[in-house]
């Protein structure tokens, strides 16, 4: 029998592809959105940290996403600008970088799904039970759910990630913007079948878990608000539960278009957009659905901004 497999530690990206007209227009919109994602969470993080009222729960938990959102967007975008000006011969990574990058795509789209259920419970816990919120939700209790959160989602992409290096590869050429782990085990000749069933386990549990939590809470949530009196108290779950939802509904259909598109190799252009957007959407939009809806985020700002032009003017 031929053997097929010789584990080329250098792989080729095929990178974005755009015509020649395309090149600089396209190149802009990604460092630009880039550049916006980066300013938008670094000065989210910084605003919850230095102003005392924003460190509650809600606020701090968000914390997990901005840096989540940085964390992926530095690891994927910055790369695949630079290939984008490279021939398509010279789009070079080494396999180890390649796992690394799989990873960090796969950790933040995990860890978007256990920080925004550990925030569902959150303010279920708040709206629903108000009395023992502050009992319940100290500051031992965040780390321990911020820990959880990038814990499991370590364990579970460690795991669907550890199936694919096993695998031994007899093809080079990822198919792919920037790499992932359908990417990873596409180039091997051999049997991925325990890869197969494991990725869809594991989506299938994820997205159950995830979507049957924040069903169950916002029920429960409903459930209360409607039986309340208490305008304040509808207007601020109103509020707060809107901007979650909204995240969480951007984040779940980000990530369920590419989970199907992968199915259909015939849309892999359409593919591999949503394997862009699916890194730019979230992190752009997060940090302004956040800071619009929060009235102390912008109260803060307002007052920052006020206090620079009564110096300028000085």
């Amino acid at each position: 029998m031929e053997n097929y497999t010789y584990n080329s530690l250098t792989l080729q990206l095929e990178g974005l592809i755009v015509s020649e007209d395309s090149i600089y227009p396209t190149f802009l919109f990604l460092f630009f959105s880039y550049l916006f994602i980066m300013v938008t969470n670094v000065s989210m993080l910084i605003v919850i940290f230095m102003d005392n009222n924003l460190h509650q729960p809600m606020y701090l938990l968000y914390c997990n996403l901005s840096v989540s959102d940085i964390i992926g967007s530095t690891r994927i975008l910055p790369r695949l600008l630079t290939d984008m000006l490279r021939p398509p011969s010279k789009r070079l990574i080494s396999y180890y970088e390649c796992v690394v990058q799989a990873f960090t795509s796969h950790m933040i789209g995990t860890t978007a799904h256990t920080v925004l259920m550990i925030m569902a419970f959150d303010r279920y816990l708040a709206i629903c039970n108000p009395l023992r919120y502050a009992a319940i939700m100290t500051n031992k209790m965040l780390v321990k759910l911020t820990v959880s959160a990038w814990g499991v989602a370590f364990v579970l992409v460690g795991i669907l990630l550890g199936l694919t290096v096993r695998l031994n590869r007899c093809k080079s050429m990822i198919m792919n913007p920037y790499c992932d782990n359908a990417s990873l085990f596409k180039l091997s000749c051999e049997s991925v079948f325990i890869n197969n069933v494991y990725g869809l386990t594991f989506t299938v549990v994820l997205f159950t878990a995830s979507i049957g939590s924040i069903v169950l809470t916002y029920t429960k949530i409903t459930v209360v608000c409607l039986t309340s009196k208490n305008k304040s108290l509808n207007s601020k779950a109103l509020k707060t539960c809107s901007t979650h939802l909204i995240v969480y509904l951007i984040m779940i259909f980000s990530g369920c278009t590419i989970i199907t598109l992968h199915r259909f190799p015939q849309y892999s252009d359409y593919r591999k957009l949503s394997a862009i957007l699916f890194v730019i959407v979230p992190g752009s939009l997060n940090p302004i659905i956040y800071g619009m809806q929060s009235k102390e985020i912008r109260k803060f700002l307002s007052e920052m901004f006020q206090s620079k032009q009564v110096f300028a003017m000085k």
